[in-house]
């Protein structure tokens, strides 16, 4: 079974965290709140279900009735009523010896205890029926409150709400949620030699990536990401372009130009926005090293590198992270984890965090799977499309070697 991981971004991201504060909340309409994450401590306020209710067709009987009962001497009890789906079985008494034809989701009368199946019993006459397989207390039904109790905790603030919590919390009749406001995050591809992902590039040029992985892990971390194109090398558009964005956005990806080559313009761009800082100048992380965080308030403006392999990395190594604060769940990566086995040796510089890309092997006999690191520079997008993870290795580790114990983080 997988965990999620609490592990949080490179040091130099983590330690700058710390003054960012999670986004306002909003109330919004259950049907709407999938993925959303709860800004309060939601308790129960009622019994789920309300009642006693039975999960077959059959009959509702004290079970001491059945208590012996088989095909070649079944038990004899008379039929006293019926209890239909919807209907409720509190003016219907149960006595000793008595049966009540009752149908899924009925109501059980008060001295009900279980219900046989109807497959397990037999018309005997007109109000009788013969039961040849005993039944225990509480089979075949659910009690009043069974699911949730009233006062019961249901989820703590921080939760991302799934559709099993959805379907729970319409259950008890909670039709509206607090919940953070999700992160708007502006995305703007930067180079001159970047064409939309729909035109044929011209000789020298390349499709922009980075603008639809990008808006794509913004939208699965939980945020809504706002595509602002394509800027080409040039610092007064890309200041201008970057400003603008940040008037409606919470959150600014800044791809390629974060290096430090003649035309790279990043740094000098979020450092000239209004009331920007720059924070994190870059990072000792492996692939992802051009990555650059700057702070407007509580506006995290990063610049990433325009490789598109080092453009997801970095997203899921710092960005990921900050949008999970955002939300009030804490600067931590949580992505699925799994517990691998390295399946070769592999290798790391000393100095600088890794993230190798590996693909998983399973094992037989419920080994952990087997590690693999997956062959290609930053700048290409095969060797991730084949992984199945990342693998960690600490700035301290000069590698892992074969048959070591490693912890992969899935991609999403």
């Amino acid at each position: 079974m997988n965990d999620f991981c609490s592990q949080g971004p490179p040091t130099e991201f983590s330690s700058q965290f710390i003054d960012f504060v999670p986004l306002a909340t909003e109330s919004v309409p259950l049907a709407q709140a999938r993925g959303r994450v709860v800004a309060e401590l939601l308790a129960s306020p009622e019994a789920l279900p309300p009642f006693a209710r039975s999960l077959m067709d059959g009959y509702a009987v004290q079970a001491a009735d059945t208590l012996g009962c088989s095909e070649s001497t079944p038990a004899l009890l008379n039929v006293v009523g019926e209890i239909a789906a919807g209907a409720s079985g509190r003016t219907l008494g149960l006595g000793p010896g008595q049966a009540i034809r009752i149908w899924t989701g009925g109501e059980l009368p008060k001295e009900a205890d279980a219900v046989v199946m109807v497959e397990h019993t037999r018309l005997a006459g007109q109000d009788a029926v013969a039961v040849f397989r005993p039944v225990a207390p509480a089979d075949n039904m659910v009690q009043a409150g069974e699911d949730c109790a009233p006062g019961a905790l249901l989820f703590e603030a921080g939760h991302r709400l799934r559709v099993q919590d959805l379907g729970l919390l319409a259950g008890l009749g909670i039709a509206t949620v607090q919940v953070f406001c999700r992160p708007r995050v502006a995305i703007l591809s930067t180079g001159d030699e970047l064409v939309p992902p729909d035109q044929t590039p011209p000789p020298g040029k390349i499709r922009n990536v980075n603008s639809i992985t990008l808006a794509a892990l913004v939208e699965e971390a939980g945020g809504l990401p706002l595509p602002c194109g394509i800027c080409p090398d040039d610092f007064d558009r890309m200041l201008a372009l970057c400003t603008e964005a940040l008037d409606q956005a919470d959150m600014l990806l800044l791809s390629g130009g974060s290096s430090l080559g003649r035309r790279d313009f990043t740094r000098q761009v979020l450092a000239a926005i209004p009331g920007s800082t720059i924070l994190v100048p870059g990072v000792s992380v492996h692939p992802g090293k051009p990555a650059i965080l700057a702070r407007q308030g509580n506006k995290a403006l990063f610049g990433l590198p325009g490789h598109a392999a080092s453009a997801l990395v970095g997203f899921l190594c710092f960005v990921r992270p900050l949008l999970r604060l955002y939300m009030g769940q804490g600067p931590s990566l949580g992505l699925p984890t799994v517990r691998a086995i390295t399946g070769q040796p592999i290798f790391s510089m000393v100095g600088r965090e890794e993230y190798v890309r590996v693909r998983l092997t399973p094992q037989g006999d419920g080994a952990p799977p087997l590690a693999t690191p997956v062959a290609g520079k930053t700048g290409l997008l095969g060797p991730l499309v084949r992984a199945h993870g990342l693998l960690p290795i600490g700035r301290d580790v000069g590698g892992l070697d074969e048959g070591m114990d490693a912890t992969v983080l899935l991609l999403p």
